[in-house]
């Protein structure tokens, strides 16, 4: 059974930084693409990164390009996203799942997220 478990959300001020992290059980996760998605309110669900298996390579969504960093620690199966100078329209419900470098997510369940609020 695939399980996705966020943490490390919480309350940030504009330019801070924060470090999710996402467990993943029941995925062969060392040799999958893994990437990050994001949920505001009243809003949909969007890709945010991508990186590949082996680590080699990692794809950013335009708006978090230069501020985010995606990496994963593949003998553990957990999966990181760190983010820099963050900004109010950051705020958001962060999830993990499968992901192409693309974007694509494959699993159609989700874990509950991890709740970042970019406030002052």
């Amino acid at each position: 059974q695939v399980q996705f478990v966020e943490s490390g959300g919480g309350l940030v001020q504009p330019g801070g930084s924060r470090r999710i992290s996402c467990s993943a059980s029941g995925v062969n996760f060392r040799i999958h693409s893994m990437g990050w998605f994001r949920q505001a309110p009243g809003k949909q669900r969007e890709w945010v990164a991508s990186m590949s298996s082996d680590e080699e390579r990692d794809t950013y969504t335009d708006s978090v390009k230069g501020r985010f960093t995606i990496s994963r620690d593949n003998a553990k199966n957990i999966l990181f996203l760190q983010m820099n100078s963050l900004k109010p329209e950051d705020t958001a419900a962060y999830y993990c799942n499968r992901a192409s470098l693309g974007g694509l997510a494959f699993y159609s369940t989700w874990g509950q997220g991890t709740q970042v609020t970019v406030s002052s």
